[in-house]
């Protein structure tokens, strides 16, 4: 009951058993509340600086004195609140500060009537504006999460942000890669999310790196594979406007999260489709590998694989067999 002024269970205790029986020697005491005389001799040192007891005029080295607890305690009271106004003070001198720091400092994010992109230069101010963009949404985030399985540093960074969004009812709605089934961390990182009532989907492909806030700004990564290039803050509604419709259109060709793909005999899964429709657009494997969110060494499987699947001896010929079995018109939309 004691510990907003300072004291813990134990010095708490030691205090009760002093005011109940102010005669009883420290051995005593010692023995009713189970402490070590060392214990007891460094509680009454707390309790001495917290000017609630002093030494007994004229008596033993263990006797103490108990300060009339009204007065005591009063006056331990009135120190506290001397000192929480000091810190107030110091609070609003630092808000004063940070004003005026802010003020002297140009633009970094879109405002009305500013540029509608700005640019994030790096990874630690990408971080800092995600860290303030999560504690500022109200209604609802969109994420294109690229990349494929998460780092272990990204995801525990990220738990409290996520929760602290969730728990006060903002919409978040997530799309990651097919590839994160094969990495159980990840999967057990967005189960987890799900059980709090976030929405996430799988897409067998994502263009780029994406968040939407609130239908008011979204930052979109220079480059997945370099984070060191940094981000763009986009504002305006008509840019927001066909990001959104992007978001959408993803959104509803991908696949809740723990929905079983089902494969029809000598059909192809969502991931093979769109390697396929990345293949006859002329990408790379490592360019490939980059879109699936997995290794240049897997999308080169996964390209070979195609290839005895449609009998073709060249990713040329994988092209022309794959459009005439009718592969390409069922395969995602364009970037």
């Amino acid at each position: 009951m004691l510990g907003p002024l300072g004291l813990d269970a134990t010095a708490e205790a030691v205090y009760r058993a002093l005011l109940c029986d102010p005669h009883a020697t420290a051995p005593e005491h010692c023995k009713r509340l189970d402490l070590t005389p060392e214990q007891f001799d460094s509680v009454l040192s707390e309790l001495t600086d917290l000017s609630l007891v002093r030494p007994a005029t004229g008596e033993g080295a263990h006797r103490v004195h108990v300060v009339n607890p009204k007065l005591a305690l009063e006056t331990l009271l009135a120190r506290q609140r001397a000192e929480l106004a000091a810190r107030e003070q110091q609070v609003r001198a630092g808000e004063a500060a940070v004003a005026d720091l802010l003020s002297r400092l140009p633009a970094s994010d879109p405002v009305t009537g500013g540029p509608p992109v700005v640019h994030l230069d790096g990874v630690d101010h990408v971080r800092d504006y995600l860290a303030r963009l999560h504690e500022e949404v109200e209604e609802e985030i969109r994420t294109f999460a690229t990349g494929g399985a998460q780092t272990v540093e990204n995801m525990t960074a990220s738990r409290p942000l996520n929760q602290r969004l969730l728990g006060r009812g903002v919409r978040m709605r997530t799309v990651y890669l097919d590839s994160i089934h094969n990495h159980a961390p990840t999967v057990t990182h967005v189960t987890w999310l799900a059980s709090l009532g976030a929405e996430v989907r799988t897409a067998p492909s994502l263009s780029t790196r994406m968040i939407i806030a609130d239908h008011r700004l979204a930052l979109v990564a220079l480059d997945d594979q370099d984070s060191s290039l940094g981000a763009l803050v986009v504002g305006g509604r008509g840019l927001i406007a066909a990001l959104e419709a992007l978001f959408d259109s993803v959104w509803e060709r991908a696949e809740p999260l723990g929905r079983e793909e089902k494969q029809e005999e000598d059909a192809l899964t969502r991931q093979q489709q769109e390697t396929l429709r990345l293949l006859a657009r002329g990408y790379t494997d490592e360019a490939i590998a980059k879109r699936l969110g997995v290794s240049p060494r897997t999308a080169r499987r996964i390209a070979t694989g195609l290839l005895g699947h449609l009998e073709a001896r060249s990713r040329f010929q994988a092209g022309v067999h794959a459009a005439q079995q009718g592969y390409l018109r069922t395969a995602g939309p364009k970037p």
